[in-house]
């Protein structure tokens, strides 16, 4: 099998004028439009001599032939050593994203302010440039700041929990109570996190609680047991993350396998196993986009998608994950560039801010 450096020059610049041509059209290349394409750029290569370089590439298994067609295709290998050349040269960076996607981007954004907001948005706003699905996963930070939490009682012994971060974050949760708790003493446990926690560190909390706890013996004890069980509940060692998913009908004209379609929308909708996959894939400490073609390696149901990723930082810590989720066939400059581009979103919304 072949490798970067088995492929000479004229191979890679066929091998990138057929997946760039297949990216557009969709359809087989063949070695004619090969051809054409060269001749435009200056390289003056015959169709007979494409021909002879696409037959050593699919011997090569970089190139493959659909049985209806005279023309090859790219294998999920030539994806890859495409993206690596990309990645590589000067292509990839923010930057470079054209003009107007950055305008679309930035007028997605205006008036948008806090980390879930900003994710929210960041999942639609990924789906509608790239065609596949966006994803936007809140990361959760240890050092999160307390800013407000809030119970409600839905019914005896079940109690809704909202906890707000300062980084925007709220997590809401149905509480299954030990015992029941009226809305009086609801209302005094929340006036009490909120009086003595505001502005504490979320895991500071816990410590703090249990600490007052084992040290008090008084009637005070007993709001101190309530506030326990309600703040363990409301905010667990392991905290859900929230994710936003957008555009999954994108992938429903992509994917022509409808039983495996079925199994893919099914991962999709059973969003912690997305949290799973980013977490496996996608370093909270990278500098750079990723493209993960192994993705069947940690979730078989997404056999034949590709994932572009980046960690999201605002003031220089990560606040999550944004990324997006697409056929084999896609634009892998535009994406990476916009992926690249909506990741940096959050520092400059950390600065407007302050």
């Amino acid at each position: 099998m072949a490798d970067a450096g088995q492929v000479t020059a004229r191979q890679r610049a066929i091998l990138t004028a057929i997946i760039e041509s297949y990216i557009e059209t969709g359809e087989p290349v063949g070695s004619g439009t090969i051809a054409r394409l060269q001749s435009a750029e200056g390289a003056g290569l015959s169709s007979a001599t494409v021909r002879n370089e696409m037959a050593e590439l699919a011997d090569e298994g970089l190139l493959e032939q659909p049985h209806t067609s005279a023309g090859r295709v790219p294998t999920a290998r030539a994806f890859r050593m495409y993206v690596e050349q990309l990645s590589g040269g000067a292509r990839i960076d923010a930057a470079r994203l054209p003009a107007r996607s950055r305008s679309q981007i930035d007028l997605s954004f205006q008036g948008v302010a806090g980390t879930q907001a900003v994710l929210e948005r960041t999942s639609h706003v990924l789906a509608t440039l790239s065609s596949g699905v966006g994803v936007a996963v809140a990361g959760v930070s240890d050092g999160d700041i307390l800013e407000h939490v809030h119970f409600s009682r839905l019914a005896p012994a079940r109690v809704l929990a909202v906890v707000v971060t300062r980084s925007g974050l709220v997590r809401d949760r149905v509480l299954a109570m030990d015992k029941d708790l009226s809305i009086k003493e609801l209302e005094v446990a929340g006036n009490f996190l909120n009086e003595n926690f505001r502005g504490w560190s979320v895991e500071r909390v816990r410590a703090e609680i249990a600490r007052r706890v084992e040290r008090e013996q008084s009637e005070y004890q007993r709001l101190l047991n309530a506030v326990e069980q309600l703040w363990v509940k409301a905010v667990p060692d392991a905290p859900v993350q929230a994710v936003y998913v957008d555009g999954v009908s994108n992938l429903v004209e992509s994917q022509g396998d409808r039983e495996r379609l079925r199994e893919m929308l099914a991962a999709l909708e059973a969003k912690q196993r997305l949290v799973e996959l980013l977490n496996a894939y996608i370093d909270a400490r990278q500098e750079s986009v990723r493209v993960v073609f192994d993705l069947e390696e940690h979730a078989p149901e997404m056999s034949g998608l590709v994932l572009i990723a980046a960690p999201a930082r605002m003031g220089g810590e990560s606040r999550g994950t944004v990324g997006v989720i697409g056929p084999k066939r896609m634009h892998y400059e535009n994406t990476m560039n916009a992926v690249s581009y909506i990741a940096q979103v959050f520092d400059r919304m950390l600065e407007r801010r302050e």
